[in-house]
């Protein structure tokens, strides 16, 4: 049999088997650490015991890291076709403030948003897909009524443009266009040619990217353009954020009918921009206003809305 020369130059056994190729020219098995933790389990319960657990198709259990607005945070595991509605408000002991759910991004970055309206399906490999997200990394960020979906987008996909590695072209460059994109509707400045424009790019860019990464970078967006368009309609036709998160499309205002005329939220301004007598109801100057939000931190009677 010859020899191969390893990575430190000491001779390797060429492998009797040339059609399979790993790392230095050998048979190579990738698994991950939930992979290997099943395995033990597995060989002392039996291949029968572990296909007990799940659906038909997802057998065993699932961990998943639990995040975002929920009063449990942490990791759990849970048998496959366990309910979203179970995960949420079973073990995550529900939305923290009585805020209502709306939204699950579940698979990591790269994973896709589940609507409220899907609350009660099963989670397993194939409803995931379905749905347009994944089970990828087992990540499971909770999502009240007041996140913005657009904005969440343009966050995942924020975060894919930095971990893309460079190297191909669809994920280098299509990644990064499709965040100018989610900028320019968040700020305000977006056409409803650019939602076409995004599909056209998330579209090439899965299927010309040569690694995981980029192959599902666009998922985040495609999800929330699949359940949540009338979000990214608003923001580009009515120039409005209803969550309240895009600071560009928002506007401060006074409840005249509140205002006590304290002065607290004049005296808080950073850039003087409201104005007003003691006891009389204060007016915001919205070409001044730079939407900072300390004028409501500092209102006592609830006056200062944002709309």
């Amino acid at each position: 049999m010859t020899s191969i020369e390893g990575h430190r130059g000491e001779p390797r056994p060429r492998p009797p088997f040339p059609a399979v190729k790993g790392l230095f020219g050998v048979p190579t098995v990738l698994n991950n650490v939930e992979t290997y933790a099943n395995i033990p389990q597995i060989i002392l319960k039996g291949a029968d015991w572990f296909s007990s657990i799940g659906t038909e198709k997802s057998k065993g259990t699932k961990v998943f890291a639990l995040g975002g607005k929920i009063n449990n945070t942490g990791l759990v595991e849970v048998p496959m076709g366990t309910t979203l509605r179970q995960i949420v408000e079973e073990i995550g002991g529900g939305i923290p403030n009585g805020k209502k759910f709306k939204a699950a991004q579940s698979g990591g970055p790269s994973g896709g948003c589940i609507p409220a309206e899907h609350i009660d399906v099963e989670i397993d490999y194939d409803n995931l897909l379905a749905l347009g997200s994944m089970m990828g990394s087992g990540g499971l960020i909770v999502m009240d009524e007041d996140t913005c979906m657009v904005d969440i987008a343009k966050f995942f996909l924020d975060f894919t443009v930095d971990e893309s590695c460079g190297k191909c072209t669809p994920c280098r460059i299509g990644t990064r266009r499709m965040l100018e994109i989610l900028e320019k509707i968040t700020s305000g400045n977006g056409t409803m040619e650019d939602l076409d424009e995004l599909e056209e790019l998330a579209a090439y860019i899965k299927d010309n990217s040569l690694c995981g990464l980029g192959q599902t970078a666009p998922n985040p967006v495609l999800s929330t353009l699949r359940h949540f368009r009338e979000e990214y309609v608003e923001h580009i036709v009515d120039k409005k954020c209803r969550a309240g998160v895009c600071k560009n499309l928002l506007t401060f205002r006074v409840v005249e009918d509140k205002c006590k005329g304290c002065t607290k939220c004049a005296r808080n301004c950073p850039v003087n921009a409201i104005s007003g007598n003691v006891k009389e109801a204060h007016v915001i100057d919205t070409t001044k206003c730079i939407k900072c939000g300390a004028c409501i931190d500092n209102c006592a009677f609830g006056a200062i809305v944002k709309e």
